[in-house]
């Protein structure tokens, strides 16, 4: 089991563990719910809407399970609750001028394998995990293309490693240490590199303000959406299981098409005009 949906589970036991499942009904949580919305994180943070249907969805699981495997109960009293309607998230994604930026304070940083990794998110919009964890045998340079194995999504993922990413990632793997499985190593290779800190000194050498290492790959998609590619090509790249998770981008991609129109229309236009 996941550490998240182990906290989200224990949440719910915390609170309702008491309870007898015949007498766990949609009413009781519900009442649940509101207070999950309403209170805090650890972090003393306000739960989103997105973070509180997955609480949901945690435990819509462990009744599930309970209803199929065990027939303790007939029926999942979570099913009659109304998810909260989610955001599309934000999307911060990086200008010309601050892309120029993060990638010099990255290439002069004490971390020499931070320039690499920032690289490699910028081009392929691969998560810090799955990048972290990436081994060597994962990497086909020769036929271009890097294999994940643990993703988010707990499926099998292909990357393409095409153009300056390919000669940055296959410089790097040169000079890393050859006695550690992984791509970006720390310092004794048995585990992958810890970037927080020198992630921190290049962002603020940059100064770059209101992003983080996950808007990489907000960046990545955004600048696709931009150059034309489609929902469907956004979830083949971001490995995402569903087109409503890559709607935030659309709106980039109208905005190209929109301003590509209106470039062509002054140029054709403008001789009719005179």
């Amino acid at each position: 089991m996941q550490s998240a949906q182990k906290k989200q589970l224990l949440w719910w036991k915390d609170k309702a563990g008491y309870h007898v499942l015949a007498d766990f009904t949609s009413q009781t949580i519900s009442s649940l719910r509101e207070e999950l919305a309403k209170g805090t994180t650890n972090r003393g943070e306000k739960r989103t809407a997105a973070t509180v249907n997955r609480y949901l969805a945690a435990l819509s699981h462990a009744l599930n399970t309970a209803i199929n495997e065990w027939e303790w109960i007939e029926s999942n009293p979570v099913l009659k609750i109304k998810k909260q309607p989610e955001s599309q998230g934000r999307v911060r994604y990086l200008d010309d001028n601050e892309r120029a930026r993060l990638l010099e304070a990255c290439m002069v940083s004490a971390n020499k394998q931070l320039h690499t990794i920032v690289v490699l998110a910028l081009s392929t919009g691969m998560r810090k995990g799955e990048i972290l964890n990436l081994k060597r045998r994962d990497v086909f340079l020769s036929e271009g293309f890097v294999v994940l194995e643990k993703t988010k999504n707990k499926e099998r993922r292909r990357v393409p490693i095409i153009g300056y990413v390919h000669e940055v990632l296959a410089q790097h793997l040169k000079i890393a240490q050859l006695d550690s499985d992984y791509v970006f190593p720390s310092k004794d290779g048995k585990q992958p590199i810890d970037i927080k800190r020198p992630w921190e000194v290049a962002i603020s050498k940059a100064v770059i303000t209101d992003f983080r290492f996950h808007d990489l790959r907000h960046s990545c998609a955004s600048y696709l959406a931009m150059n034309g590619a489609t929902q469907r090509d956004l979830m083949e790249v971001l490995g995402h299981k569903t087109v409503q998770m890559t709607k935030r981008y659309s709106h980039l991609s109208d905005n190209h098409i929109s301003s590509v129109i209106g470039s062509m229309n002054e140029k054709i236009f403008r001789r009719v005009e005179k």
